[in-house]
């Protein structure tokens, strides 16, 4: 959720980043920011720092950030500058992001507010120090093309498999053409019903595994995929992990892709957004 208390317009506004603990100045030292009209720099709290930038409060009035929203471009550009200055201080230490545009109307009002959260920004220091955040998202075969063909009409059936058709005395298949017609439709439905237990199976045993490995774990909801890829998604999650046991995670997924046949995607790390709280 945004924060935002500026009240003049033609001021300049303090736009916070992240808080962290002892960072290192050039981690940010030569960064753009979100404007290059002032460097990013650091704020001290009272127990922790603030890194933040000078920023022009009209540029971040409710009515120029709804119109930013809607410029998919100039939101894009704000949010890969936000990241950029987040992902470089959390290079060098602990570091919890804050949702972008977070702006305030001077250093001081940004002091008070951050120095609110300091139970929190402590937790989250604590359980994300030396961690990263990594994505496993896992992917299911199509389903097979034969479920498909066996409840094709009976006729197009038989005349693929190259047996005769015998048409009734009213031009319509036989009988027995009819029931074995059902019962195919019966068996893609069986098997399209196994295949969505097994995907489920999988699922849960790679959240598991991965999950044992992890100091904590987020499920998110799959995404839908291009029109041009037939994988189904079978689980889409986030995992916090320590640093000294990347590599551990990195051996469980190819181990679980031979395992399950499913294909696993790992990505990372991540600074761990998914595992600071919201502010």
């Amino acid at each position: 959720m945004r924060q935002h208390d500026t009240e003049v317009p033609d001021a300049n506004a303090t736009y916070v980043f992240a808080v962290c603990r002892d960072p290192d100045p050039s981690s940010c030292a030569g960064l753009p920011g979100v404007t290059h009209e002032a460097p990013v720099r650091l704020l001290a709290l009272d127990s922790f720092t603030a890194i933040v930038q000078t920023v022009r409060a009209r540029d971040f009035t409710d009515e120029a950030w709804q119109g930013r929203l809607s410029d998919q471009r100039e939101l894009e550009r704000y949010a890969r500058a936000h990241h950029d200055v987040v992902s470089a201080v959390a290079a060098a230490c602990p570091t919890v992001p804050l949702p972008m545009a977070t702006v305030y109307h001077a250093d001081e009002r940004a002091q008070e507010a951050l120095a609110k959260e300091s139970d929190r920004f402590r937790v989250a220091l604590k359980r994300i120090a030396h961690h990263a955040e990594w994505g496993v998202k896992v992917y299911a075969p199509p389903a097979a093309t034969a479920a498909t063909a066996a409840t094709a009409a009976p006729d197009d059936a038989g005349r693929r498999a190259g047996r005769p058709v015998v048409p009734t005395d009213r031009g319509r298949p036989a009988a027995g053409a009819g029931l074995a017609y059902l019962e195919r439709k019966r068996g893609a439905q069986r098997l399209r019903e196994r295949s969505q237990e097994d995907a489920l199976r999988t699922a849960e045993t790679v959240d598991e595994q991965v999950g044992r490995l992890a100091t904590a774990s987020r499920r998110l909801r799959p995404h839908p995929q291009p029109s041009t890829d037939r994988r189904v998604q079978i689980l889409n999650a986030t995992y916090l992990v320590a640093d000294r046991r990347s590599e551990e995670l990195a051996l469980l997924t190819r181990t679980l892709r031979e395992r399950t046949g499913a294909q696993i995607e790992l990505s990372g790390p991540w600074v761990p957004y998914s595992f600071v709280g919201e502010v």
